[in-house]
């Protein structure tokens, strides 16, 4: 890493909801930040014991004005310089948008070159599983000033407003949805039995793909999220950081797998965030903003 980029803020304020058991949200993205190096403010925009996907569960949101005030604490501490990303997920309701652009925006007054990510989790192949209000939240009030953007394809369909069957229709939803760099994780692959992370940027379409495994546990786009910010806020190129991205969670993954986890195992496998190893195909793709006869 440069002098340049060691010196630069590297805390990132990561907002997102919190489980007692399991490795999604923040519990996903704070451990994989600080494995590789970065402290991390974290706020939850909901308590939960463990992913709804396991059951009904309580449900703890905190009461708006409250989440509110605290996140505006946040704009006004004095270790605001420190901060180099924000990183937004899943919120527990469409009110807490509002906040976390606010708190962006503090965040970018005092380091103009921070970073957002916006990660808008509302659904997946079954649908929204947050009120539609929240999810036009997000894709009104967040994806507009995001940085970078990690939706699933589902997610982007739903933002689309179409579905997004091949990776034409795929990369066309993303240059349209307005962040300067789009992540799609859940894209269509080229290879057979695979699936693909999708980013596309100004400049460069690229595509990093691995063979599908049935049935994962959650915390997937959680993970990305947070690891591809990691990279990219330690230096590394696009094309770099997606393909190191993809082959950690996609390790990650298969070592779950194989063990029959119902969750990330991240603590186990921690070594895979650093140095993974897997091998996932990048393919450089025709980018669709650029005239084809040039």
């Amino acid at each position: 890493m440069s002098a340049e980029k060691a010196d630069a803020p590297r805390a990132v304020i990561v907002v997102s909801s919190h489980v007692a058991r399991g490795s999604v949200g923040n519990r996903a993205a704070v451990f994989a930040l600080e494995t590789l190096g970065f402290p991390v403010w974290a706020v939850p925009t909901v308590i939960l014991p463990w992913h709804p996907g396991h059951g009904r569960a309580t449900r703890i949101v905190p009461p708006l004005d409250q989440f509110k005030a605290l996140m505006t604490d946040l704009e006004r501490a004095p270790w605001l310089g420190e901060v180099g990303a924000v990183l937004s997920g899943y919120l527990g309701e469409a009110g807490q948008a509002e906040a976390v652009a606010s708190l962006v925006g503090a965040v970018k007054a005092k380091t103009p070159d921070a970073l957002y990510i916006c990660d808008p989790v509302m659904g997946d192949s079954g649908g929204l599983y947050v009120p539609e209000q929240t999810a036009i939240a997000m894709r009104d009030r967040l994806m507009p000033i995001a940085d970078i953007a990690t939706p699933n394809r589902y997610e982007l369909e739903w933002m689309a407003g179409a579905p997004l069957p091949d990776l034409k229709s795929t990369m066309a939803a993303a240059l349209q949805a307005g962040p300067p760099a789009m992540l799609v994780t859940s894209a269509p692959a080229m290879m057979a039995g695979g699936i693909g992370n999708l980013l596309l940027n100004g400049r460069e379409a690229l595509l990093a793909e691995h063979r599908l495994i049935d049935k994962p546990p959650n915390g997937l786009g959680d993970l990305t999220a947070a690891v591809y910010l990691a990279r990219i806020l330690s230096g590394q190129t696009a094309a770099k950081a997606l393909q190191s991205t993809t082959a950690a969670v996609y390790e990650i993954l298969a070592r779950t797998a194989k063990r029959g986890g119902d969750e990330l195992q991240l603590e186990t496998d921690a070594q895979s965030l650093s140095h993974p190893m897997a091998m996932v195909q990048l393919r450089h793709l025709l980018h669709p903003g650029r005239d084809r006869r040039a």
